[in-house]
């Protein structure tokens, strides 16, 4: 028996062989994939905007630039949880998903409530007016696919 027709040789050979088992769901596919482009460009956006707003003067909002520097880290972390998938990386972005929710809710009614508070908009200001509520029906759409894929 050649060196190719052992088992334990060819089971060797075999890079599948010793590796993890691949995820049964893999969350950056199908409309897992609409989330991944949403968020990245999210994440692209707000970055863009806090990284603007902190040159143009940070001292004239900063806790308005400051909350869309922190959107622009939660929606990275959201996006490179969603693109490596499996349950660790499953379970980090629907906590992110969680926390965006709230940050979105308490800024979006801060800012209607105490608008002084806030001389310059965020990306989370009046629920996300600015960029068409997508911040506040993002999340919710995340922790929907994720909790679905918890079940798979």
């Amino acid at each position: 028996m050649s060196d190719t027709e052992r088992p334990e040789v060819e089971a060797a050979a075999r890079p599948e062989a010793g590796a993890a088992p691949k995820p049964s769901f893999e969350l950056g596919t199908g409309p897992g994939r609409v989330l991944v482009w949403f968020y990245g460009v999210f994440t692209v956006a707000a970055a863009s905007r806090s990284i603007v707003e902190a040159i143009r003067g940070f001292d004239r909002a900063p806790l308005a630039y400051s909350l869309s520097a922190v959107a622009a880290v939660v929606y990275g972390f959201i996006t490179y949880s969603l693109v490596r998938g499996g349950e660790r990386a499953r379970r980090a972005a629907l906590a992110c998903c969680a926390a965006e929710l709230l940050g979105v809710l308490v800024v979006g009614a801060w800012t209607l409530a105490e608008p002084s508070a806030f001389p310059d908009s965020t990306v989370w200001s009046d629920f996300g007016m600015g960029y068409l509520f997508i911040p506040v029906i993002l999340p919710v759409t995340g922790m929907i696919w994720l909790r679905r894929a918890r079940k798979v």
